[in-house]
């Protein structure tokens, strides 16, 4: 065998090597199954598909080198076990709703909704452009987790009683579930407020065990068939005036993903937060009417004396939060600053058109 003969078969192997490094076997080496821990009921709508739609995206967006398992509530962990799971990586993602670690640290109630809070818009606002992200970021590091918005409700009613509130007292010895700092107010005006997983809650209704709740609104709440078992729907729902729900990871997996898959986590998280919104918004007026129109369900408005208490009680509650520790404090400041904001643009924009929208003029 001549030299040329050796340097012919030694650069076809090279080029055969090379060929298959870029085959499939690396692609597959690539690919990197995550696990997925949810506090919703599966597939439910709004809640629990935001989840499989953030899942779905970010595999199809990788190209399948990021395959996310979606698992329901109590499919792998207890709902409320799901942060945990993540912190301590027997999960790598969770989809949930941030108050629901409150217990862990009063700051996460923030980053889904606080009583007489932000809207949907403003949330957006604060997060993207306003600093509130980025207090997130440090809040979740803390607990080895780096966290995203990933659907938003819009907001809320107020919850269904079985009987009717028309003054404060009726608070009184009320059992209620309502989690987050909602459920603080409810128990500083008498009543006994509870959070329950959302699967608890219409067995809960229906047995006595609780008197009233609140969940999400007209399409989630009729889903659930709540009307069965409660009478009065009332509302605005103070607690979650633009619930935001959230996708958090492991911060050791965030931190060993590319560049390029890390950007594809974000804008797949904000594109459901913002597809979920248009879908509650889509949805729920309908279901309000079947509400009413098919099953006899009596709408209600808190009375102004009653909400004016409420937002009373939830000022000194949002006070007394904020001095749990220094982060809190800026986490409450910065809260504040982009609800002041929203307030003064939101009374000549939203406001001043929704009142204009109004007036006595036919438009059809």
């Amino acid at each position: 065998m001549d030299r040329r003969t050796v340097i012919k078969g030694g650069a076809a192997a090279g080029a055969a090597a090379a060929a298959s490094t870029l085959a499939s076997p690396a692609i597959a080496q690539r690919r990197r199954r995550l696990k997925m821990v949810t506090t919703w009921p599966p597939n439910f709508p709004g809640l629990g598909t935001a989840a499989n739609d953030v899942a779905r995206f970010i595999s199809e967006a990788t190209d399948g080198e990021l395959d996310i398992r979606v698992y329901a509530a109590g499919e792998l962990v207890p709902a409320f076990e799901s942060f945990d799971a993540v912190s301590t990586g027997a999960a790598e993602l969770y989809h949930g709703a941030e108050y629901y670690w409150q217990g862990k640290h009063p700051a996460f109630a923030f980053f889904t909704s606080v009583p007489f809070g932000l809207n949907a818009a403003e949330m957006n606002a604060w997060l993207y452009h306003q600093g509130g992200q980025e207090l997130w970021d440090e809040l979740s590091a803390g607990f080895n987790v780096k966290a995203f918005g990933c659907a938003n409700t819009g907001v809320q009613m107020g919850g269904w009683y079985n009987r009717e509130i028309n003054s404060v007292d009726d608070f009184n010895g009320l059992r209620i579930r309502m989690p987050g700092l909602g459920g603080e107010v409810m128990r500083r005006l008498g009543a006994a407020a509870v959070a329950l997983p959302g699967g608890e809650i219409f067995q809960s209704l229906q047995t006595g065990a609780i008197d009233a709740t609140e969940w999400v609104g007209p399409w989630n709440d009729l889903a659930f068939g709540f009307y069965r078992v409660a009478q009065y729907y009332y509302g605005p729902g103070f607690h979650e005036p633009g619930a935001l729900l959230a996708m958090g990871m492991n911060l050791d997996v965030w931190n060993e993903l590319s560049p390029a898959h890390q950007r594809i986590v974000k804008m797949a998280s904000a594109a459901v937060t913002d597809r979920s919104l248009a879908e509650f918004n889509a949805r729920n007026a309908g279901a309000m009417t079947e509400l009413v129109e098919e099953h006899g369900v009596q709408m209600r408005k808190f009375p102004d004396e009653v909400m004016t208490a409420i937002g009373e009680m939830s000022a000194e509650v949002m006070r007394e939060v904020s001095q749990h520790d220094e982060l809190t404090k800026r986490v409450y400041d910065s809260f504040l600053a982009a609800r002041r904001n929203g307030i003064a643009w939101g009374e000549w924009s939203e406001e001043g058109y929704a009142a204009a929208r109004r007036l006595p003029f036919v438009y059809e």
